[in-house]
């Protein structure tokens, strides 16, 4: 069989190397450059591999295409396979076919990385051969081909479902579906929920299906869309919603419960290793995921409790001269920046910006006008935010760099204020990722703890 990799990251290396594994003729190409270590990797394994641009000839011979979630269904190179007719799946999709280990897939528009994270940690410290992949971890095909884990953790973008058809997942997490990417999606926002809901492709009455009782788009979506597995709501208190009881929940006594079938689970919330509303929801959904695979309540009590959280996500990045700075780039759309929000004090710096995926900045409105002194924003073009933020805040400030962000929140931060690096937006405007755009702020708050400015 001819097998085609589109995209030579982390997913399509993985793809090719499991391929060959297979016996396939494999053949990799990539529009852009691919990173030298993938480019060794993919020598070292013996691979016919292209970059700056596509060899339509060998890719239009194709008997199947494994395509990187990056690259947009409107692709030309994408259009013109379609348009032949030869089959397009995901990383995860291929991987899926050549491993019987138990799959928790994580999916939602916010926290999916946490609440990954945090399962892979419990199943992990309670002793499972667990692997973790996606969105976070390594390439799962990679791990097929290289490795044995009896469960994966999957962390599962919009993106990556699109392609996904005979996967099965056994435990499906969607936490919340809010307005995300809808640049990908025709600005149609049911277009990204249907992607969303694609994590329920074939389960049976014998897999798990765990979610937010309260997303209202969840509730609508699932009025259309049956499934068979069984349904695990969690909310913040016990509810019953479409005949259906919160399986996770926090009684009048702050308890965390948490009840499968054979068994109940109480803690105090206050033993949670992570704070704030949606860290709840969080470890939730991850304390019931543990439960249906039969870790021990010790274990997932433990895990729930000594879990050190997640880089670029509510992040304290450090104080200086009394004023503290928190780092949570990966908040890249205005949901996850609400969120963000609700668990900040009263005088916080809010810094916004980037790349404007279709945002609708009047969800955070409110949570601004309670608690945010002044709006920095930062990014190439920010003249979508200042026409929204001006006159809702006592002060809003025009930047274009992470260097002169800081800086000028540092001269207009009091002591016992916070700065809060939250922006809504993508980081491809200035940054290569979250992660680089979390870092260089990082940076640039200790060369403020040097200066002592």
């Amino acid at each position: 069989m001819n097998l085609v990799i589109l995209g030579g990251g982390e997913s399509g290396v993985g793809a090719a190397i499991l391929g060959k594994t297979k016996g396939f003729d494999v053949f990799l190409s990539d529009f852009g450059t691919i990173p030298e270590r993938y480019r060794i990797q993919l020598d070292e394994e013996g691979i016919e591999w292209e970059q700056g641009g596509h060899s339509m000839d060998r890719i239009l011979a194709a008997d199947e295409v494994v395509k990187s979630p990056g690259i947009p269904p409107t692709a030309p190179v994408v259009k013109a396979i379609l348009a032949k007719g030869i089959p397009v799946i995901s990383e995860i999709e291929f991987a899926g076919r050549y491993t019987d280990a138990r799959m928790v897939c994580i999916t939602g528009s916010n926290g999916k990385t946490t609440t990954t994270l945090l399962t892979y940690h419990i199943l992990r410290d309670a002793g499972l051969n667990v692997g973790l992949a996606g969105n976070v971890g390594r390439s799962l095909a990679l791990q097929v081909a290289r490795e044995h884990h009896d469960v994966y953790v999957i962390e599962l973008s919009s993106f990556q479902l699109e392609n996904m058809y005979d996967f099965h997942a056994n435990i499906a997490v969607i936490l919340n579906i809010t307005p995300d990417h809808l640049d990908r999606y025709d600005y149609e926002m049911q277009n990204y929920v249907n992607a969303k809901f694609r994590i329920l492709n074939n389960l049976t009455p014998r897999d798990a299906f765990i979610y937010w009782q309260d997303d209202p788009v969840i509730r609508r979506q699932l009025e259309r869309v049956a499934t068979e597995a069984a349904r695990y709501p969690f909310a913040e208190r016990m509810e019953v919603s479409d005949g259906y009881e919160s399986c996770a929940w926090v009684d009048d006594d702050d308890m965390l419960n948490v009840n499968t079938p054979d068994r109940k689970i109480r803690m105090p919330r206050a033993e949670l290793s992570l704070n704030g509303l949606h860290n709840l929801y969080n470890s939730m959904a991850a304390a019931l995921s543990a439960s249906i695979l039969d870790i021990a309540d010790d274990d997932i009590r433990r895990g729930l409790s000594n879990f050190e959280g997640v880089e670029h996500r509510l992040e304290p990045a450090g104080t200086v001269n009394g004023v503290r700075y928190i780092n949570d780039s990966k908040a890249t759309n205005v949901n996850s920046t609400w969120y963000a929000l609700e668990s900040m004090p009263a005088d916080t710096v809010l810094i916004l910006g980037g790349k404007d995926k279709g945002n609708d900045y009047s969800e955070i409105l409110p949570l601004v006008k309670e608690k945010v002194k002044a709006v920095v924003c930062m990014g190439k073009d920010n003249g979508k935010l200042l026409d929204f933020f001006t006159g809702q805040v006592p002060e809003i400030h025009d930047t274009h760099s992470i260097e002169e962000a800081v800086r000028t929140c540092a001269r207009i931060a009091n002591p016992g204020d916070t700065v809060l690096l939250s922006p809504c937006c993508a980081s491809f405007d200035l940054f290569n990722s979250y992660e680089d755009r979390g870092r260089q702020f990082k940076e640039q708050v200790s060369r403020l703890s040097s200066e002592n400015i």
